[in-house]
């Protein structure tokens, strides 16, 4: 006869990393000028990436409430809409148009994500809490506070990330969005050390999401709209946890049931460092590319050797070259190293042979050249179907070290005739910590750029005024910046 020890009912003291979170959103102050001044071009560079989306029919449509109607005046507004919706579908909104692109800002570590999605639930947050506080005559939170959140949002998924390879098990790194966003949007809420515990439990109970949509052959664009679903569901947990709904306390670790035994191989988490301003101060900004971020450097070799490449296929044809090469690292072999026909948009900016090809040929990469009418060009293909990618060890070692977080690659385009092209390697692309000074005048063109494509002149005049004043911009409500953005 089988024998099993009856488990006790009793609650067990919550999980020290749900705790470690509470304790960090509630005693720790940030104070770092690196962090917040990073933030504010996070910030700046979100809303640009949420301004070209909306040029996207397919990003367009899942805008709005849930259900036809089901609007909310006086509620969390949407930019560069004219909807207002209860905080947790405005998340979902502004999520889906940040991510949309594949433009906004990453963290590369063991698992790897966006940190700036969770902008989705901040900003929705944000205002609906100040409209509701400036309808009893209370002040709404600064911008300057919205940074404060988003620079704990980034240190929670990123840390998390450092060494924690959500990826390994199959699970998206959304789930981390969720993570984070659950506890800041608690914290912004009102939410005490034990409410944010309470809501960090539901979201891991939640589970995650399948990693499947990213990869072949199931790559599909629910990939663009996957961090707007994480930030509607924390904001779900967040109000929920107010609501005084029972938390579970060793969500994480109780035997056979507990996340970690049903997701994580039975591993627990591991932690390289505690929460502080890290992630935010070494972010990774997309400025010049919308391609995933394993392939940036690779697609600024590919632009370097445009010059000598495209005028021989001119004049000869793809068959004037016998192989491109591909070093990248190891993270860029598993995500988006990829042979044989690619079906759509998401499948496109995830294929590093697509995002060489382009540039090889063209002399440019933009958000409509993942498009079926430029991939319909017949020598895309064809180069694709000649180039070898293969790891390079020295830049996935630099890649995982974390005083470098380097993203390497190299291009070498060899031709038919047996001559060569330089062998072109870049180590870390524009948007990285030790290119910044030459990233954030690039960044800020980005988001005039996008500003001016979507609002009326004077409208787009006052707010790139604004952005160029941090001080000034830092002091004002997130209420009027919100305003601003309503067209």
């Amino acid at each position: 006869m089988s024998h099993f020890e009856p488990r006790s009912a009793a609650r067990p003291h919550p999980d020290a990393p749900m705790v470690d979170i509470a304790d960090y959103l509630v005693d720790r102050t940030i104070d770092s000028t690196e962090a917040f001044d990073t933030a504010r071009y996070v910030l700046l560079d979100s809303l640009a990436c949420a301004a070209l989306a909306m040029d996207h029919t397919e990003c367009v449509k899942h805008l709005g409430p849930l259900v036809p109607g089901a609007v909310l005046p006086g509620g969390a507004r949407v930019p560069f809409t004219a909807h207002e919706l209860d905080p947790a579908q405005a998340a979902y909104n502004i999520g889906v148009q940040i991510r949309w692109l594949d433009f906004n800002d990453t963290w590369l570590a063991a698992e790897w994500g966006h940190p700036s999605d969770n902008l989705g639930a901040i900003l929705a947050v944000a205002d609906y809490l100040g409209r509701l506080a400036e309808a009893r005559g209370d002040a709404a939170m600064t911008v300057r506070d919205v940074l404060g959140h988003a620079i704990r949002a980034h240190e929670i998924q990123g840390c998390y990330a450092l060494r924690n390879a959500f990826n390994r098990v199959g699970l998206d790194h959304v789930i981390l969005v969720r993570l984070a966003s659950t506890a800041v949007a608690t914290r912004m809420f009102g939410g005490d050390k034990d409410e944010i515990v309470n809501a960090i439990s539901h979201s891991w109970i939640d589970n995650g999401a399948l990693r499947t949509y990213r990869h072949a052959p199931n790559t599909g664009p629910r990939k663009s709209w996957a961090a707007g679903d994480a930030c509607r569901r924390a904001v779900v947990h967040a109000l929920n946890a107010m609501k005084g709904v029972v938390g579970y306390p060793s969500a994480l670790s109780v035997p056979t049931w507990g996340f970690y035994d049903v997701a994580f191989r039975g591993e627990a988490f591991a932690f390289e460092r505690p929460f502080g301003t890290y992630v935010m101060e070494n972010i990774l900004f997309k400025i010049s590319y919308p391609a995933e971020f394993h392939a940036q450097t690779a697609v600024e070799c590919a632009m370097a050797l445009h010059d000598e490449v495209a005028p021989r296929v001119r004049a000869q044809g793809v068959d004037a070259i016998d192989r491109i090469v591909i070093e990248t690292q190891q993270a860029g072999m598993r995500i988006i190293d990829k042979t044989g026909p690619l079906s759509n948009y998401a499948d496109r900016d995830h294929c590093i042979q697509y995002m060489v090809a382009v540039p090889l040929l063209f002399g440019r990469l933009t958000a409509d050249d993942y498009g079926d009418a430029v991939a319909a060009d017949p020598r895309i293909d064809a180069l694709r179907d000649r180039t070898q990618v293969r790891e390079n060890p020295d830049f996935t070692r630099d890649y995982f070290d974390p005083d470098k977080r380097f993203i390497g690659n190299s291009v070498q385009v060899f031709f038919a005739d047996g001559t060569a092209t330089q062998k072109v390697s870049i180590d870390y692309p524009v948007g990285h910590r030790r290119r910044r000074a030459q990233g954030i005048g690039l960044l800020m063109e980005k988001f005039e750029r996008a500003v001016r494509m979507k609002l009326p002149a004077g409208q787009a005049d006052e707010l790139l005024a604004l952005a160029a004043r941090p001080e000034e911009l830092e002091v004002i409500s997130i209420t009027r910046l919100m305003a601003m953005l309503r067209v």
